[in-house]
């Protein structure tokens, strides 16, 4: 349909401007993040002598009014962790969401590696699910079941658009799972976005669960690295376990000096990620297409679904159109001011819609050369069909 300029990488060669809104992964350390890795103290964290990451473990688990804290390389490895300490006999079950990270993005660890059912429950929009439904749900009772022993929840929840869980459905769901003798894990890689959209501190966000983990490397901006926390037997299980699955590393505080560096610069700012969201929903939102559509009222965090209300369009289709500079577009202002055209990135599947997502090295620049392209594409929908 259009001559174009592909992008291909994430420079998008010399005459493109990329802004990437695939995901906050795609976040990198800051200047002063970097000093902090080159100069960091570090020593053998296998042998437990590394300075700079039992640091960040105790300053965690202190914000998270947590016993104790594990550095590990992924949030993979985290939840897997927290499954493998709490399922600790092969065959009993885990219910989580059906929007879970863990249950549609983790590749089956639970089952492949934790020999750990996991039992769906039916997400709400907000990343809620039906407690009553929830407790309907528990096995175990019978020597033909398995013994539900876990119930993890996500908070913010990604699929459901960065939603943050209410408190008060966190305080009843985990007194559920007291009275059925099960634990609760909270897969928080987004909590502190969780955080700054309540405005509390995080420890009051996780006051209730058994264990929670961090990520580091999506809106924190660090290279690598996830916190997990919980009880201090909680944590010498999992730091065992973490050598059988390959996380036991070495001089691991360069990593954790840039976790360091997160708390103190990053974490203060996440609440302007979600400001700057909130701007490209609002641009959306004031276009009035009857094509694209975008929850503005539930919009929390620092991601942004875009609805798409077409049967003729997939979220394939405009992600490759808003990474296409076109013919014409330039001409027609959509264009940095060096003249650069404009390529912007964003995360689709066979989905019916779109996902934007804004981290700390995206700028007020960079938002509004993505709302000029983004409005650009949009109408040009509506012109072709």
């Amino acid at each position: 349909m259009y001559a174009s300029i592909e992008t291909s990488d994430a420079s998008g060669g010399e005459n493109v401007r990329v802004v990437d809104f695939r995901s906050d992964t795609i976040s990198v350390p800051t200047p002063s993040m970097r000093r902090a890795i080159f100069e960091a103290t570090v020593g053998d964290d296998v042998y437990g002598e590394d300075p700079t990451v039992r640091k960040l473990e105790e300053r965690s688990a202190a914000l998270f009014g947590k016993e104790a804290a594990l550095f590990v390389p992924s949030g993979t490895m985290a939840n897997l962790l927290a499954m493998m300490v709490h399922c600790s006999r092969r065959g009993t079950e885990a219910i989580v969401g059906e929007n879970a990270h863990g249950f549609l993005y983790e590749q089956g660890g639970a089952a492949q590696i934790a020999g750990v059912l996991l039992n769906t429950i039916r997400n709400n929009p907000d990343g809620t699910f039906c407690l009553n439904e929830l407790a309907k749900k528990f096995r175990g009772f019978d020597i033909h079941e398995p013994n539900t022993v876990l119930v993890m929840v996500e908070n913010t929840h990604n699929m459901c658009g960065g939603k943050v869980l209410p408190l008060e459905w966190l305080e009843n769901l985990t007194t559920i799972c007291r009275e059925k003798g099960a634990k609760v894990h909270m897969d928080g890689a987004r909590v502190f976005n969780a955080a700054a959209y309540m405005n509390l501190p995080v420890s009051r966000i996780v006051r209730d669960v058994d264990s929670v983990c961090y990520c580091l490397s999506k809106g924190l901006a660090c290279p690598v690295g996830s916190v997990l926390l919980g009880t201090k037997e909680f944590i010498k299980e999992a730091h065992r376990l973490r050598k059988a699955l390959g996380g036991g590393m070495r001089q691991v505080g360069f990593l954790a000096a840039a976790g360091l560096c997160a708390l103190d610069e990053i974490v203060p700012k996440l609440k302007d990620d979600h400001a700057r969201t909130r701007r490209v929903a609002e641009a959306i939102d004031q276009l009035g297409s009857p094509i694209f559509k975008v929850d503005l009222a539930n919009l929390h965090t620092n991601i942004l679904m875009v609805q798409i209300i077409s049967k003729n369009i997939h979220s394939s289709d405009l992600a490759h159109r808003l990474a296409t500079v076109c013919p014409g577009e330039v001409e027609a202002g959509v264009a940095d001011q060096s003249g650069k055209g404009i390529a912007v990135k964003l995360s689709a599947r066979d989905w019916s819609f779109a996902r934007i997502v804004i981290y700390t090295n995206i700028t007020d620049e960079d938002v509004e050369l993505a709302i000029k392209k983004i409005r650009y594409v949009m109408k040009e929908y509506e012109k072709d069909l």
